[in-house]
């Protein structure tokens, strides 16, 4: 199956004066929710059934949280790691520096092995 895109034009903001560009953007093609998830895998394992399931991803869910917002690097082994990002404007001294001056937090996600192989190997359908 191939990731459907669609083009959009843009300028660049850089150089409003700039001809836009076409660039590719991916389209979704809908969503798939955590119960919806967890029915997948139990379907696929003949030991645990959905709600077992969706119990472990709940607190996968939870434990995620409370580890990142320790600033713990959360690895999931072949899947992939989790870590927190932050952004700030800068200061012309360590001193000048204060807490407020972070503008920005985000979750960084790394792709393990397998997630990276299948990036590799997408094909692309134009919609």
């Amino acid at each position: 199956m191939a990731v459907k895109y669609v083009l959009t034009q843009r300028g660049n903001p850089g150089n409003p004066e700039a001809p836009k560009k076409f660039y590719a953007q991916a389209k979704s093609t809908g969503d798939v929710t955590l119960k919806k998830l967890s029915k997948e895998i139990a379907e696929n394992s003949s030991t645990v059934s959905d709600t077992d399931v969706l119990a472990v991803l709940n607190d996968l869910t939870k434990f995620l949280n409370r580890h990142l917002s320790e600033g713990q690097i959360v690895r999931f082994g072949d899947f992939g790691t989790f870590q927190i990002s932050i952004t700030s404007e800068g200061a012309e001294t360590e001193e000048k520096f204060h807490q407020a001056m972070i503008d920005g937090v985000k979750v960084s996600f790394r792709p393990g092995i397998d997630i990276r192989e299948m990036i590799n190997n997408l094909k692309f359908e134009k919609e």
